[in-house]
């Protein structure tokens, strides 16, 4: 199993280059399967989760080719439409590939959601979605089948509460559908846009695509098409974090600065500077200490609860109290007992972490219970005294392509020790 060893202490500088969306990159894989002619997807992270997924289009019958960042999906023919239990196992977005199997072949079998232990993503909110497009769906032994041999039809889908990975599963699901879908209270965060604009390269019909209400006019059939996947807001996030912890200079490339707005005020407010230079870049620089900012996740445009972990850390090392509410997941303060054994002091109480910040942290031995939760703690070991050592890296490994080469590329002490290590050596 991988480990992180990383020296604190060195503040960031230079440039760091951002990778596709993993977020984006998933739901787009999964909508290839629409039509039986190429999808070329290009900027495609090299991440575990993204692996997952080729190997899922793989085993349902669609080649996949890889060359670099770019992937081409043929879907010619779907022998399999399933997601199996030991394929999807450690990947939460396994059901994105339900919508788009019902509603090209009227039937998809897909196991319950794995992934990251940090709360209920309830599938519910997908399944009702589909029946109101009239497909049949029941649940037994840990699987969705969904069936709808007629093919579906359009309606009006309303959700109860925001839902990114339902948003999508619907809106790949009505392209194809008969009639007319009106999505109400959609999720308006940049990955749908994004896969919005993919399945309109693919001759779908969709209007709304970034706001709370997406209409689809359904086609009867799709296209190939070639798609270039945004940037990854919360790896941009990341390092503008790191930037500023670790009082460095620090450029970040190929980002999309508009979504991160929410983000960039929190920082500046705290005293750090960030400013834009050209379309896609952002500069972070920090001189001296940060200044407590409170913070509340909200879905998009609000600030993203992928990034309260690390900010959690950031407010650690700085001066004052913060308030960090969490009101996304129930259960995403995992981090926060192994901060505080690299001398953070924080006090949960319910959705909500009270951080003082403390004069210095101290490394550690931390494990990482989950994605965002393990750069967090990369993040805490850039500053903290003497060595960190993170363990369980495989979680980071899921959603952040080569962190510690990025990381030590703008200065970072920071290597990996482990499989993956040696089998680059």
């Amino acid at each position: 199993m991988d480990t992180f060893l990383i020296q604190g202490g060195r503040p960031l500088a230079g440039e760091v280059a951002v990778s596709g969306a993993k977020n984006s990159a998933l739901p787009a894989l999964a909508a290839a399967l629409l039509t039986a002619e190429p999808v070329v997807l290009e900027r495609i992270p090299a991440v575990r989760d993204i692996g997952t997924m080729e190997s899922l289009l793989k085993h349902i019958g669609a080649g996949v080719a890889v060359d670099g960042g770019t992937v081409t999906i043929e879907a010619g023919k779907l022998n399999e439409p399933e997601a199996p239990y030991d394929l999807v196992k450690t990947m939460r977005a396994s059901s994105l590939v339900l919508g788009p199997l019902v509603g090209r072949t009227g039937r998809a079998r897909v196991s319950m959601p794995g992934g990251c232990a940090i709360g209920a993503r309830p599938i519910n909110l997908h399944v009702s979605a589909l029946e109101q497009l009239g497909a049949r769906i029941s649940q037994a032994h840990g699987y969705i089948q969904a069936e709808a041999p007629g093919g579906l039809r359009g309606s009006l889908v309303h959700f109860d509460r925001i839902t990114v990975t339902g948003t999508e599963d619907v809106l790949m699901a009505a392209v194809l559908a008969d009639g007319e879908t009106v999505i109400e209270n959609a999720a308006r965060e940049p990955e749908v846009s994004d896969l919005a604009a993919l399945l309109t390269k693919m001759g779908a019909k969709i209007e709304g695509a970034g706001t709370s209400t997406i209409t689809v006019k359904g086609v009867a059939k799709l296209h190939g098409a070639r798609h270039a996947i945004i940037p990854d807001r919360i790896e941009a996030g990341t390092f503008l974090i790191a930037g500023a912890m670790t009082r460095g200079d620090l450029r970040i490339m190929n980002c999309e600065p508009a979504h991160l707005h929410a983000l960039v005020a929190r920082m500046r407010q705290g005293g750090a500077e960030i400013v834009e230079e050209g379309p896609n870049a952002l500069r972070v620089r920090a001189a001296r200490r940060l200044e407590a900012a409170d913070i509340t996740t909200e879905e998009y445009p609000g600030f993203a609860t992928d990034l309260q972990a690390q900010y959690m850390a950031m407010m650690t090392a700085a001066n004052g109290i913060s308030f960090i509410t969490e009101t996304i997941f129930e259960n995403r303060f995992m981090h926060a007992l192994e901060l505080m054994r690299m001398g953070a002091t924080i006090r949960i109480e319910g959705r909500q972490a009270i951080v003082a910040g403390v004069p210095a942290l101290t490394g550690a031995q931390v494990i990482a219970s989950d994605l965002r939760a393990s750069a967090s703690l990369v993040l805490a070991g850039l500053v903290a005294q003497g060595e960190t050592v993170v363990d369980r890296v495989y979680h980071i490994d899921r959603g952040y392509e080569r962190i510690e080469e990025k990381l030590r590329g703008a200065g970072a002490g920071i290597e990996r020790r482990g499989q993956a290590a040696a089998g680059k050596a």
